[in-house]
């Protein structure tokens, strides 16, 4: 019989499940997993793993028994099974149940503890939940519907008079009846409170006021979102430790229209500046129809006087092909590299070799003038592999000026299909303007995005957007297309691009304020 991975995720913020929690779920044949996990992680799951939604974090008993059914029943298929749960599997949860059912069972199981939000969700949001002098206690209180209570069983009078900070799990029905519990048992009224909604993610929100001022802002509120309650001293450091929701990108929702194998870095780079990433890949990169061409180019390489990359999926292209024939690296010994853009480059440089030439501007133009300058190209012979809807001035012009030039297809670019499984309803968040920033990379992706959507209403549904494109050719691509960009970046570089956007937003903010 297989194991069972009772795995704590995290209350939300994907990176915040453990290396050992990864390495399970990884390993899962069946992941079943509540609502709250944040569906990322899913994509840690082996390729052609069963994923199984099995509703809210605490279900009610009925379907509590169902789930520890399910979790038996594919352990006895023979199948290792990761069962994702919500913060912590032993902290206001099921696992302490489902772990009692399974060993009932006799089912091999495993608990991988997790981040409990009562410590992930405060910290956040810059309170810590101890600090010298805020008290002697932490006490964490349930308060999310379970069990078929809709209210908490605390002696309310008791936990006001403890000196300390308290945490509680507000469901919302609850969190009105635990704010005035703690004040009509003795609680300060001028003591700190704070209130965060959707912690650890780029949605986060915190109220934070005095015990009373909370209280009635609550009263009055119509938000139906459960949240982390903080009641203590240590609420008064927030406005010196926050952290989180002060990040230039905080709360700002960008599109990512790369290909998915590529998008990590720019995802990355966003999520760390605190922004919220949709990728939706636009493109995705496959082989040439026929690999003839550019396998007899690899075949001579050693023959060309120069090779030009324009992208770094060319040189992975090349590379690879070069490597899978008989030759290596060294039949390029005495050819010239000449890369456009530093990616480019970067990419060489991991393949062991060296730029010989990359122009100061990361366009095509520049890489005629950045060769005339290095000498006369009259007579030498030069490959340029690149995608097939690559543009033909580079070698137009240099056969012009009497170079050999040879044109291999390394790569296509294929459209993605707009109505696969997951994908996000992009056409949606454009029209309700809940996206911030369209980023494109590519020429290629902004041809994808308009076709997708249709002409008329990419452009306008872009029209009220930011649109950051990465360099002067998906610039030019952009306004074929008639969508105006709004930033590009000096450097056509990822990081500069996110640097570009950041920017962007700073400066947005300080005429606000100035305002």
């Amino acid at each position: 019989m297989s194991t069972v991975y009772i795995i704590g995720a995290g209350p939300g913020d994907p990176g915040l499940i453990t290396l050992r929690g990864l390495r399970c779920l990884a390993a899962a044949d069946v992941v079943l997993y509540d609502h709250l996990v944040p569906l990322k992680l899913l994509t840690h799951a082996r390729p052609g793993a069963e994923k199984i939604d099995v509703g809210v974090a605490a279900p009610q008993p009925v379907e509590q028994e169902a789930i520890c059914y399910l979790i038996v029943e594919k352990a006895r298929e023979g199948k290792t099974v990761a069962r994702l749960k919500w913060g912590d599997p032993f902290v206001f949860d099921s696992g302490g149940s489902e772990a009692l059912f399974l060993h009932e069972q006799g089912v091999p199981f495993e608990v991988v503890p997790g981040i409990p939000a009562a410590i992930a969700v405060p910290s956040y949001a810059g309170v810590p939940i101890t600090y010298p002098g805020g008290g002697d206690t932490l006490t964490f209180v349930r308060g999310h519907e379970a069990q078929g209570k809709t209210r908490a069983s605390i002696d309310w009078d008791c936990l006001a008079r403890l000196d300390g900070t308290i945490v509680c799990y507000a469901g919302p029905e609850q969190l009105g009846h635990m704010l005035g519990s703690l004040l009509s048992h003795g609680r300060p009224a001028d003591e700190s409170a704070a209130i965060v909604y959707d912690g650890t993610l780029p949605s986060q929100q915190t109220i934070m006021g005095s015990l009373e001022e909370v209280a009635k802002t609550i009263a009055q509120s119509a938000d139906r979102r459960p949240g982390i309650l903080v009641v203590g001293r240590v609420g008064a450091l927030r406005e010196h430790l926050r952290w989180f929701d002060v990040k230039p990108l905080f709360g700002k929702r960008v599109l990512v229209t790369r290909p998915r194998d590529q998008a990590a870095e720019l995802v990355e780079r966003l999520e760390a500046q605190g922004a919220e990433t949709i990728v939706a890949p636009m493109i995705h990169i496959v082989p040439p129809s026929d690999y003839g061409p550019l396998d007899d180019a690899c075949a001579r390489a050693g023959t060309f006087d120069w090779i030009v990359f324009t992208s770094a999926n060319a040189v992975d292209a090349f590379v690879d092909r070069l490597l899978a024939g008989p030759q290596d690296l060294r039949a390029l010994n005495g050819v010239k590299l000449c890369a456009v853009g530093p990616r480019t480059a970067e990419r060489l440089a991991r393949a062991g070799l060296k730029v010989d030439l990359m122009p100061a501007e990361y366009r095509a133009e520049a890489v005629l003038r950045a060769l005339a300058e290095v000498g006369d190209v009259r007579g030498q012979s030069v490959l340029l592999p690149h995608a097939d809807i690559g543009r033909e001035l580079i070698a137009d012009e240099l056969r012009k000026q009497g170079a050999v030039v040879t044109v291999v297809v390394a790569y296509r670019t294929v459209a993605e299909d707009p109505e696969r499984e997951g994908a996000p309803d992009v056409y949606r968040m454009l029209l309700d303007r809940t996206i911030d920033v369209v980023t494109f990379t590519s020429a290629s992706a902004v041809r994808s995005f308009v076709r997708v959507l249709g002409a008329e209403p990419a452009a306008d549904l872009l029209r009220g957007t930011v649109v950051a494109s990465i360099g002067p050719l998906t610039v030019e691509a952009a306004s074929q297309c008639h969508v105006a960009t709004t930033i590009m970046p000096g450097e056509y570089s990822v990081p500069a691009l996110v640097a570009a956007i950041v920017q962007y937003f700073e400066t947005e903010k300080t005429l606000g304020v100035k305002a």
